[in-house]
């Protein structure tokens, strides 16, 4: 059996709030993990501090997982990687990934960046609305009923 902890990829999550707020319901730990640019002080999660370089936050996040543990992350190479680690991942929209979905995601993401690179524009995201947090929370909620096996 795991002992379960959320971490969370926080530089520009959209949905702290949200994942604070179940995770005291379950009584889960939650570990923010942020770079020295961003300051998050919620009272409940603890908060690791990591340097500002490239990808320092998602290195710093995936050598703290463990199996079973939930990860919430923008990032589908951070996703994958959980993933490998046996931990569970979802996304800011309440997307689960999985062995089903991760291989495209990181397709796509690799397709994005090459359109980029030669100088092409791909689409932009549209803007938050509550119905995004309504859908994060759903799928965060039933993530960690399924996990902890309630």
């Amino acid at each position: 059996m795991y002992n379960t902890t959320i971490l969370v990829d926080a530089d520009a999550c959209p949905v702290k709030n949200i994942i604070i707020k179940v995770a005291k319901e379950f009584n889960l730990k939650v570990i923010m993990f942020t770079d020295t640019s961003h300051v998050i002080e919620d009272g409940y999660a603890q908060v690791v501090l990591v340097s500002q370089g490239e990808d320092a936050v998602d290195i710093a996040l995936i050598n703290h997982a463990q199996g079973g543990d939930i990860v919430v992350t923008q990032d589908y190479g951070v996703a994958a990687m959980a993933l490998g680690k046996q931990a569970y991942a979802l996304n800011q929209n309440g997307l689960i990934y999985d062995d089903t979905n991760i291989d495209r995601l990181l397709m796509d993401r690799y397709l994005s960046q090459k359109i980029r690179r030669a100088g092409g524009r791909t689409h932009n995201h549209k803007k938050r609305s509550t119905k995004d947090d309504i859908g994060f929370e759903r799928s965060f909620r039933n993530l960690c009923q399924t996990v902890l096996g309630v």
